[in-house]
């Protein structure tokens, strides 16, 4: 079941990803850096995540978004946010 769930949390974080940063999809895997691999700043992070929010039902502080690199810690972060509630 968690790995079902991820897989779907994925999903979600990669469309958004495209959407926010109008990048083709094979650009972004589990293990694409925002900085490195697409050039993203904290900004669009923080964009992504208000868009994931609205998706997931969830409030994600500012603070945690700014800590985030890579694709694999925003999924993670999501999928226990979920498991909190």
């Amino acid at each position: 079941m968690r790995e079902k769930a991820a897989k779907s949390i994925y999903r979600e974080v990669k469309s958004a990803i495209v959407e926010v940063l109008d990048v083709a999809e094979d650009k972004v895997s589990i293990d694409t850096d925002f900085g490195t691999d697409l050039n993203a700043d904290s900004i669009d992070v923080v964009e992504i995540l208000m868009r994931l929010e609205d998706r997931f039902g969830l409030e994600i502080p500012e603070e945690t978004a700014g800590k985030i690199r890579t694709v694999r810690q925003m999924v993670e972060y999501i999928e226990q946010r979920l498991q909190e509630k």
